[in-house]
């Protein structure tokens, strides 16, 4: 018996164990679809919310996942619930190896075509992102375009929102497929900032990114006039609808402001 305890227990400390795979899996929808709630994953692992909570708390304890922000996903009347979000620790953790072949083909490009070559891939890049999104010179609708922005970036492994924020608004991603690339090659982060300026027709401002540590790359708009909450709330998804996180990272001067979100289905 002492034998087989100490066996789940070292399965379990290495992931191999039933528990360890259940985990995984937590750690696996948080990376796709979070921020999420025990309920959600409960759902979704078809196991009990207890069950899930045991092992949020274990992720929690290690500091790979954290709870986002206060009065985020209300829903209706009564005690909001938790939304669980990974921290950067345990994103850091998922490092795949297809970021080390993403890597190393970059440092190729950069000895064979230099600099304009990483910037070039970087353009095409985010341009193949963000086709089909109505600039504002033609659309003449800023927050419209925001949100397709928006869409485009969650359709794409993002997963992002937006929330007003001052006179303004910010697009948020939770997730960065790339993030672990970005932070070798910040040309990826600098090409979307470019791009997001030239289809707003308005100087945008990155305050926050995941490659650099933050838990949300988040891209400040100004607005003028001030975006209309009214506005925002008619783009937004139909109740029931899954939002994403407005948890802002330490960076972010407006992490208070209160949030709007639209989130594609995934």
């Amino acid at each position: 018996m002492e034998d087989t305890n100490a066996l789940l227990s070292e399965q379990q400390a290495e992931g191999t164990g039933p528990d360890g795979q259940t985990r995984s899996a937590v750690v696996s929808l948080l990376v796709d679809e979070g921020p999420l709630t025990a309920s959600d994953i409960a759902e979704r692992l078809g196991i009990s919310a207890a069950g899930v909570r045991r092992h949020l708390d274990i992720l929690t304890g290690a500091g790979d996942v954290e709870t986002a922000a206060p009065g985020f996903g209300r829903r209706g009347r009564g005690r909001p619930a938790k939304w669980f979000q990974l921290t950067p620790s345990g994103r850091g953790k998922l490092r795949h190896a297809y970021d080390d072949l993403a890597g190393a083909a970059l440092r190729k490009l950069r000895d064979i075509g230099g600099q304009p070559a990483v910037e070039d891939f970087a353009r095409d890049r985010i341009d193949g992102i963000i086709e089909g999104v109505t600039p504002v010179a033609e659309g003449d609708d800023p927050v419209a375009t925001v949100h397709q922005i928006a869409d485009a970036l969650t359709s794409a492994g993002y997963s992002a929102s937006v929330r007003k924020a001052g006179s303004g608004v910010q697009i948020c991603q939770h997730h960065c497929p790339v993030a672990h690339v970005a932070t070798e090659f910040p040309e990826l982060c600098e090409a979307e900032t470019e791009r997001f300026t030239e289809l707003l027709g308005t100087h945008v401002q990155r305050l926050a990114t995941i490659a650099n540590g933050d838990c949300v790359c988040t891209t400040h708009v100004p607005l003028h006039p001030p975006p209309d909450s009214g506005r925002l709330l008619e783009l937004a998804p139909p109740p029931g609808g899954q939002p994403a996180s407005p948890h802002a990272s330490k960076t972010n001067p407006s992490s208070s402001a209160p949030t709007l979100d639209r989130k594609a289905t995934q």
